[in-house]
């Protein structure tokens, strides 16, 4: 107990520390919310994976899908790696960089507003990301709290309470840089921390190959191999289908989060873009990569204690479970680990809905007038409000954690992903297929929450955002075309003629 309790009182009095460091610099609205377009490639890479990663994961997602699919799991970690993290980067990096810039646009919601020329667009954008990102974040105290009450025997309330408040103040005070800052740090925890895990749970089970055995002597509870032996050891598991939904809600997704999108806003330079996506995939594959892997050796934790009253397993205590049967110094390292990943993707939410209400709602609508300083404060106290609110729900959560990610990114990524990515690409994008998209992907959460059409939230969120893809550029080629003058501009950005070194061009020489 003295060591997970000393590991934490040293993580909690780092993070303050940067907080306190940064607070002197977060002068501006642009320094608190893009530190300056000022941020260097591992800081922007780090700071897209620790977003990325959280309680979610390594306890709901890893949990539920390890049982679910078994060791075929591990695809979805690499789908995170590869369409998640490498090809986010390659397609969105530096064009949102260049034309968020050029445009002088701090959050998604405004560079809709920019780029459609609609206000309208911009507010409605604004009401999602505030609304829909509270049960997301609600999920990730959900997650991390089950973890403490294993380690600590400490009430759940207690645990949501003092994780918020610890974010709250690191983010109130430094700002986007402070949660850049402390994501670094927390990113080299996290990819210590999963090593050491898996070769702990691994190395209780006899090795990688014993504990391989052990999981294919199970038979399959799926309809499509139900009683077969070997499924969950088997490379596609028992369900490539709904395995497939899982990787395209989990890394397509990530295309359309406005916390997700917006560091690619802060990069410093040219090389921040290649370097970051380099060590933001390998982050990816290590950390995503290690968390399913390791969920897929869930059943071999199987257990009365999995399961409530009526006899229906509840994944969030699948993770717990395990962890629980390691020595209390690996316990203290998983702390760290699930803590450092939960409060730096917490950190980014509540900076991106806090920014977003008051940059792209609030100065619009009713305090036009509002000065630079007002805008600091007023995000600042968001920042508070946001973080009350999901505390809230997190304190009597509807649903498992997955389900509650699944409405999260969904109704998210279903809205924004298509009209970003076209807008980034496509002159002949509309307004009004971004409309359409903002109604197809809400529309198709929320009518699937209410009437249950689509069996699985998972799924429903992936069907949300191929549609946007889909309904985007129908819709553009039946409407109106925007104005060609308003065009010339917004994408006169890419044709700056710019001087790079000649390790950058390979130029003909003359």
């Amino acid at each position: 107990m003295w060591i997970k309790i000393a590991l934490l009182l040293l993580f909690f009095a780092a993070m303050i520390a940067v907080g306190l460091r940064r607070r002197a610099k977060a002068r501006s609205v642009d320094d608190f919310v893009l530190g300056g377009r000022n941020v260097g490639p591992w800081l922007s890479a780090f700071a897209y994976g620790t977003s990325y990663f959280s309680a979610v994961i390594f306890v709901g997602y890893a949990g539920q899908f390890g049982f679910k699919y078994g060791i075929a799991s591990t695809w979805v970690g690499i789908g995170n790696a590869i369409l998640g993290s490498l090809l986010a980067w390659v397609v969105l990096g530096r064009r949102t960089r260049v034309m968020t810039n050029h445009l002088s646009s701090s959050t998604m919601p405004d560079f809709f507003g920019k780029r459609f020329g609609s206000q309208k667009l911009k507010i409605a954008a604004s009401a999602i990301v505030f609304i829909f990102l509270v049960p997301y974040t609600a999920s990730i105290y959900n997650g991390l709290s089950l973890l403490f009450e294993m380690a600590f025997d400490v009430p759940y309330a207690v645990c949501v309470v003092a994780m918020a408040a610890l974010t709250g103040l690191y983010v109130v005070l430094g700002g986007y840089m402070a949660t850049a800052i402390t994501d670094f740090i927390q990113g080299l925890i996290m990819l210590g921390g999963i090593v050491l895990v898996i070769a702990s749970v691994l190395a209780q089970n006899g090795g990688f190959l014993a504990a391989l055995n052990a999981l294919s002597q199970i038979e399959s509870e799926v309809a499509l191999t139900a009683g077969q032996q070997g499924a969950y050891a088997s490379f596609f598991g028992p369900d490539p289908l709904n395995l497939l939904g899982v990787v395209v809600l989990t890394s397509l997704g990530t295309w359309g989060l406005p916390q997700m999108v917006h560091k690619f806003y802060a990069i410093k330079n040219e090389k921040a873009v290649q370097t970051g996506t380099i060590v933001s995939t390998i982050f990816a594959l290590i950390v995503a990569g290690g968390c399913y892997f390791l969920g897929g050796f869930g059943r071999l934790y199987d257990s009365p204690q999995l399961y409530n009253a009526e006899g229906a397993i509840v994944y969030d205590r699948i993770m717990p479970t395990m962890l629980g049967t390691l020595s209390d110094a690996v316990i203290a390292v998983i702390i760290v680990l699930v803590l450092s990943a939960s409060m730096s993707t917490l950190a980014s939410l509540v900076l991106s809905s806090s920014s977003t209400l008051t940059l792209d709602f609030i100065s619009c609508l009713v305090a036009k007038d509002m000065s630079e300083r007002g805008k600091l404060r007023c995000m600042r106290l968001l920042i508070v409000f946001f973080i009350a609110v999901s505390v809230l729900l997190a304190l009597n959560p509807p649903t498992f954690i997955a389900q509650l990610m699944g409405i999260s990114w969904g109704a998210l990524a279903g809205a924004f992903l298509a009209p970003f990515l076209y807008g980034l690409y496509w002159k002949r994008t509309t307004c009004a297929a971004a409309w359409a998209s903002f109604v197809s992907g809400i529309g198709i959460t929320l009518s699937n929450m209410v009437f249950g059409y689509i069996s699985s939230p998972i799924n429903a969120g992936a069907i949300a955002m191929l549609a946007g893809l889909v309904i985007v550029p129908l819709v553009s080629l039946l409407t109106k075309a925007p104005q060609a003058v308003m065009l010339q501009d917004i994408f006169s950005c890419y044709e700056e003629k710019v001087l790079v070194p000649r390790k950058y061009s390979l130029k003909r020489d003359h």
